[in-house]
């Protein structure tokens, strides 16, 4: 379907009057917005959403009996995001901390006891820390006498920049380094410290004999080669901030090198093992052993470093080494196709059930998930400690692809495997201490099917800090059930449900579920497990969440038998501002039947009768799918808050807008028809669909009607600018791709190359139509993006393309930003620009009807007829369908004719 954005004569005439169906905008709205640093700031009503302090994490003790309110700080100024920043094997290193870069962090911590009646008691708020502390890697002992922590502070002189770990007693709130030397730091650039018994920790730290960091030569020693002499087949997605040379590699090492130490709270310290890159430490549930895992050279010019050669090895808890597990060469190869993995052990990890035994996996197809072979994958199992010429048991054999282990006991652990091509999904029964017990299939759905979806099981907190599957008993009743805890997906929106469950007869009894008129609730953790023993069902409890459209999450603790909630937190409503917005989850149909779904969201007190249609932002995002079916079904909830992240769509209904947010774009592929082989028909058939919707509806003004995204959301913009102008009068694209010859070897859900599918690369880009798009487009994009595909020079390219044929479009590149913008700065002026934009090319776009219609009138590529040469117009807010063929030559007078009928 293709139509005009027409204004009907009477719409003009009411906005021009300045009637109350949009916000005006004049050159004052723009004047003394400016930073001292030439950033700009968005109006008060949007830049007092952004600063609104932000609400604490909450972190439970093992116990139960304590919460931990972790306080955030808002949006960091610029400076930090411009600290120099090595760009290394595909993660970002700040030299000076020797972390990660751009950590967020945390300004305090608050301990709360929970009472008896489940009622907060006084804050006690962690004390002893040095003014404008930084707290990262916040955690609890196993026993929740202790936390432990990093703390780093900003200063000239470089040393207090280095993290420290610190530990806190948690009854006196009192907190103090772990080393007594001073000299002791962190190195967090991977893993970076853990509990291996309540009273020692392993900390990755940074060697004493390391030195100043190497130095990059003046003159390089040779050219970069690579080469393929042996003629392998090596494809890999766009990855950036890869290694370039040596001297990236000798960095690399020297900062992601580490020495393990075991520091005990007494103040003992025993280096142990060699320096080495350690990416993971993991001490075995009986505190006995530990998982380490470590890579090496040869490192890699072409994938990031979780494909470097990985050695995994047991120590003991003492730092002896025991044996290697494995030691994985370089993974260049690892095919492109969806369900590839890489050669060898993969998820390694310990039995959550056992003292220390070790389970991993192995492919069977050499990791190209192209092979057909049964199986696919083998799941082993061994004991830490080998007895002489001992071999891995084989636990379970899988055809799809495996995907973890829910542990409970010998006689109880579920598996699970999947498939993406066919979207298949399985659940696996097993009892691991039985050879006798055969396994069998649980469940066996697709993963696109959420109306199916079972739950998942609750697991409960063991003494050793694992979680188990939780088995549930009734007084009297000697079967064994579980709690599956489900998002509950249904034609009305997501109602979350608790259902007891037999695992032997399958039979469920629905135990809990959200209300459904009003309130969205989750159950988020089981809190009834703090004690060893039986857990029954009249004793269960629950931690439970519950928010509304204008009432934020609030957290609650649920206890059986009789189902009392106790609020537990009462946080304030983050923009009161906006507490009386409307919410309304819509459903409308595309021209191929394929059932839609949005969220519609309506300015407080807005009236639609008084007020009239309003300018309209629709912000999307699109996702491929197998079914029609499943494509249709209905995620998420009606009732769940409207939350504002900073640079989120819904802060425009500060600004008097209607926000159609997440319209479901579906790229359906069915059977064996690749989805995106009909990208373009069915991105702008649901675009069309939802238009027409928001019209009909009477919110949305026809001529007034933005489209934006970010990252495949951008990308989806500008193609929508390009094949259906005539829906939207402006675009905002944010750190998209738009050319995907660039992204060779697939991108997003895409898994053939370029060679494949050539005609569907080129036919997807919106680079190669730059010459189509007309209507303005806003490209934003951080000049250090490091997302996979979006690298920077995409938006530097398409404008220059957008440049070049005459389009209206503007773009503007964030220093120091990377794939989202975090810097105060930065986040305003993205809000400005995006203000202004919509203002001007959406709020201000009136243009004569007679003008709109003779600029167009000839021009048959704006698309006045659809595909099977029908007319469609939208007048006077109506969408008016021609059930006969119509020649281009006549729209013209046909919208004419419309707009003097007296019925219209």
């Amino acid at each position: 379907m293709r139509f005009h954005n027409i204004v009907p004569v009477n719409a003009v005439a009411s906005e021009e009057s300045g009637g109350s169906n949009g916000a005006s905008v004049s050159p004052a709205d723009y004047e003394d917005s400016s930073l001292s640093n030439g950033y700009c700031l968005p109006p008060p009503e949007i830049r007092d959403i952004v600063d609104a302090p932000p609400l604490p994490a909450l972190s439970f003790s093992p116990h139960r009996d304590k919460i931990l309110f972790l306080k955030r700080r808002s949006l960091p100024p610029l400076s930090e995001l411009a600290r120099p920043e090595e760009k290394l094997a595909g993660v970002r290193i700040d030299g000076k901390c020797n972390c990660r870069s751009r950590m967020s962090y945390y300004t305090g911590i608050g301990i709360y006891h929970l009472m008896d009646d489940c009622t907060l008691g006084p804050e006690k708020e962690i004390h002893g820390l040095p003014d404008g502390a930084k707290i990262n890697f916040v955690s609890w002992s196993n026993d929740g006498r202790y936390l432990s922590f990093s703390v780093r502070i900003d200063e000239e002189d470089g040393i207090s920049s280095m993290l420290r770990v610190w530990v806190a007693d948690v009854e006196t709130g009192k907190a103090r380094p772990l080393f007594e030397s001073s000299d002791m730091f962190l190195n967090a650039v991977f893993d970076n410290f853990v509990w291996v018994n309540n009273s020692t920790l392993l900390v990755c730290t940074i060697p004493f004999s390391r030195g100043d960091p190497p130095k990059k030569p003046l003159v390089p020693s040779g050219p970069k080669i690579q080469s393929n002499e042996q003629k392998d087949i090596i494809q890999a997605r766009t990855y950036q901030d890869l290694l370039k040379d040596e001297y990236d590699e000798s960095l690399f090492e020297y900062y992601a090198t580490s020495q393990l130490v075991l520091v005990s709270l007494d103040g003992t310290v025993k280096p142990v093992g060699p320096p080495a890159i350690y990416t993971s430490l993991d001490p075995s549930p009986d505190e006995k052993y530990i998982l380490i895992s470590s890579i090496h050279r040869p490192y890699s010019f072409i994938v990031p470093c979780g494909r470097f050669p990985k050695k995994v090895d047991v120590w003991t808890a003492d730092g002896k080494f025991v044996r290697e597990l494995c030691d994985l060469p370089l993974a260049e190869d690892i095919p492109i196709t969806h369900n590839s993995v890489r050669r060898g052990m993969r998820s390694i990890n310990w039995r959550a059930d056992k003292p220390s035994t070790l389970v991993w996996v192995e492919t069977q197809d050499g990791g190209d998930a192209k092979m057909e072979v049964s199986p696919r994958d083998i799941v082993y199992t061994q004991p830490a400690e080998l007895l002489a010429s001992e071999q891995p048991a084989v636990l379970h054999k899988l055809d799809l692809r495996y995907g973890g282990i829910s542990w409970c006991d010998d006689s109880l652990a579920l598996i699970y495997e999947s498939w993406y091509k066919t979207r298949k999904i399985r659940t696996w029964v097993i009892s691991p201490g039985s050879k006798d017990v055969s396994p069998r299939i649980l469940f066996d759905r697709s993963s696109e099917d959420v109306y199916s979806d079972p739950g998942s099981p609750m697991l409960r907190r063991t003494p050793a800090g694992t979680y188990v599957i939780a088995k549930i008993k009734k007084e009297g009743d000697q079967g064994t059930y579980l709690l599956l805890n489900g998002s509950g997906a249904t034609p009305q929106g997501n109602i979350p449900f608790l259902d007891l469950f037999d695992i032997n007869t399958s039979n469920k009894e629905r135990i809990w579920e959200s209300d459904k008129e009003k309130y969205y609730e989750t159950v988020v953790a089981l809190m009834s497990d703090q004690n060893e023993g039986e857990l029954y069902v009249d004793q269960l409890k629950v931690l439970t969440s519950k928010e509304s459209k204008t009432e934020n999450t609030q957290y609650f603790i649920l206890s059986w038998p009789g189902k009392k909630a106790c609020q537990i937190t009462n946080f304030p409503h983050p923009y009161p501002q906006l507490s009386s917005l409307k919410k309304e989850m819509i459903r409308y149909e595309r021209k191929d039947g394929v059932q839609l779904t949005a969220t519609l969201y309506l300015p407080p007190d807005y009236d639609p009768t008084r007020d009239g249609p309003l300018p309209c932002l629709v912000w999307s995002y699109p996702g491929e799918f197998k079914s029609k079916d499943a494509a249709g079904q209905v995620r998420g909830s009606p009732n769940e808050f409207a939350g504002i992240g900073p640079t989120s769509p819904l802060l425009w209904l500060a600004r008097r807008f209607a926000i159609l947010s997440g319209p479901t774009i579906p790229i359906i592929g069915e059977g064996n028809e690749e989805a995106n082989d009909r990208y373009v028909e069915q991105l702008v058939g649901s675009a069309e669909a939802a238009v027409e919707e928001v019209i009909r509806r009477g919110v949305a003004h026809p001529n007034k009607i933005s489209i934006g995204g970010h990252s495949y959301g951008a990308f989806m913009t500008a193609n929508l600018l390009a094949h259906a102008p005539h829906l939207f009068c402006c675009g905002i694209a944010r750190s998209g791709a738009y050319n995907r010859t660039l992204t060779p070897f697939g991108f997003q859900n895409e898994d053939r190359t370029l060679w494949e599918a050539t005609s569907t690369y080129v036919e997807m880009s919106p680079f190669m139509s730059a010459n189509k798009i007309k209507k303005p487009i806003l490209l934003i994009h951080g000049e250090e993006d490091n997302n996979s595909g979006t690298l920077t020079m995409q938006s530097d390219r398409f404008f220059n393309a957008l440049k070049g044929h005459g389009a209206l479009c503007r773009m503007v590149i964030l220093p120091f930003e990377s794939h989202g913008y975090a810097a105060r700065e930065s986040v305003m002026h993205v809000l400005w620009e995006t203000d202004r934009w919509l203002h001007k090319y959406c709020v201000a776009n009136s243009s004569d009807v007679s003008e709109n219609l003779d600029a167009h009138k000839d021009d048959a590529s704006i698309g006045t007829v659809d595909t099977d040469g029908k007319a469609v117009f939208i007048v006077n807010g109506k969408v008016i369908r021609w059930k006969c063929r119509i020649n281009p030559q006549c729209v013209h007078e046909s919208i004419l004719l419309l707009q003097s009928m007296k019925d219209i």
